[in-house]
């Protein structure tokens, strides 16, 4: 059976690795239009900061590797075309520009995406930066680092510019965040977004929230943004984090269903609705197991469930994926937060009776050292109090994504808050109170 991969990081690469296990004989290549396999992109802002200086450390496992395994790489080959009915690709090769076909059995889609790029006047000028790739990292890692760079603005509020502002914090460059939304963080509740804010205006980052981008201008070796509200920031540097979209402009001739953003259409045996095709990652729909609807959620830790679920498909298992919860944490400077299932927004989409409650509450006795105070929101449903959503922060180190990540596994396990109010945790005092953070808010909610 000859496969071939599209994409070789998250998904892509995960979904060759399972496929040659269940069928070692399989002849498996994949092609990935950058330099670089299986990498941490979740990293590049840690590296760019200097938490860790050796970018190496961010690749999961070699291209020398893989080739051990009987996967052919294919660096710096583009695919460009798919012809589903002849089940044959188009590759371009970017150091040659030669064009050549390949044929498949079975194909996966796991191309990832793009950095959106705002329709806006000066997007594309010099001095101005995306980040979605190793290739981008290297780059801006050796832009902040240079002499005379002390400034920058930085486009979007999402994940990937509030760990950049902290990137950049690091390097004692002055930064503005400018963000078209009233608030940062949007898929946390507005609470959590403030407490981002107050903590990353508190390091020193100036906010402008609810300013859409109008236009980039240039002067020098200065760049200066504009936004709707008639402000102007000059700054060193521009980096853009406005987003991302589905790299799947090659599929739209293909036949293949796509969504309305341009993620492939899938089910939750990751087929697309072409024969022998399928896709995962951030290129993807993917199945919300507290929804129950498909959305778009471009994170590393579904790229590569749904990755190896593909894979152990396309070697002819029926593996089905349970579903995410759109679970996903964030370091701002000396905070951590967690969000996981449904949001308000969700409930009130859904037509679902739900009710909230907050609690904050010590992590630790007040007798060991290190007790901090952890705040807690959860939304469960009004009639059986089945826990739907939740969100948690404390300071770093406090425990509070650890305890996040309990509260994820009870959404997915369907538990009621009067249930979560009694598990039995382990207990001791440098670890946990008896009655644990999680447990005090369950309590309070029934």
């Amino acid at each position: 059976m000859k496969a071939l991969v599209i994409g070789g990081v998250a998904a892509g690469m995960s979904a060759a690795s399972k496929l040659m296990r269940v069928m070692p004989d399989a002849d498996v290549t994949v092609y990935e239009r950058g330099s670089f396999l299986a990498y941490g992109a979740c990293g590049i802002p840690y590296f760019i900061g200097g938490v860790n200086s050796d970018p190496n450390l961010l690749i999961a496992r070699s291209q020398e590797a893989f080739e051990k395994q009987g996967i052919k790489t294919k660096l710096r080959h583009e695919v460009i075309g798919l012809e589903p009915q002849r089940q044959t690709v188009l590759v371009r090769n970017l150091d040659t520009d030669h064009v050549f076909e390949d044929n498949y059995d079975k194909l996966m889609i796991a191309v990832g995406c793009d950095s959106a790029v705002p329709r806006v006047p000066g997007a594309d000028l010099s001095g101005v930066f995306y980040l979605k790739s190793m290739e981008d990292g290297l780059l801006l890692e050796k832009i902040v680092t240079m002499p005379g760079v002390e400034s920058a603005v930085i486009v979007g509020g999402g994940y990937i510019g509030v760990e950049m502002a902290e990137a950049l914090l690091e390097r004692n460059i002055s930064v503005t965040l400018v963000e078209a939304q009233q608030r940062l963080l949007t898929p946390f509740e507005p609470p959590y977004s403030q407490m981002a804010a107050e903590e990353l205006t508190r390091k020193g980052v100036r906010l402008l929230l609810g300013h859409a981008v109008s236009g980039i201008t240039t002067q020098g070796n200065q760049r200066t943004v504009i936004t709707s509200q008639q402000q102007s920031v000059t700054a060193d540097m521009v980096i853009m984090a406005a987003g991302v979209v589905p790299a799947t402009g090659f599929l739209q001739n293909s036949g293949i269903q796509l969504a309305r953003n341009g993620a492939v259409v899938v089910d939750r045996q990751m087929r697309t609705s072409l024969e022998n095709v399928y896709a995962a990652g951030d290129c993807a729909v993917v199945y919300n197991r507290i929804t129950q609807e498909d959305f778009f959620l471009p994170l590393g830790t579904v790229a590569n469930k749904c990755g190896r679920i593909a894979g152990a498909n396309m070697a002819g298992g029926h593996e089905t994926f349970v579903g995410a919860l759109g679970t996903a944490a964030i370091k701002v400077c000396d905070m951590e937060m967690l969000r996981t299932g449904m949001s308000e927004a969700d409930a009130q989409r859904l037509g679902i009776e739900y009710a909230t409650n907050q609690v904050t509450a010590p992590n630790l006795p007040a007798y060991y050292p290190g007790q901090e105070a952890l705040r807690i929101q959860l939304l469960y449903h009004k009639g059986s109090g089945r826990l739907l959503g939740a969100n948690i922060a404390g300071p770093f180190g406090s425990g509070a994504v650890t305890r996040g990540n309990l509260l994820a596994v009870a959404i997915h396990a369907g538990l009621c808050t009067e249930e979560l109010g009694m598990v039995d945790l382990g207990y001791a005092p440098p670890f946990t109170n008896v009655w644990d953070p999680v447990l005090i808010a369950a309590n309070a909610a029934k």
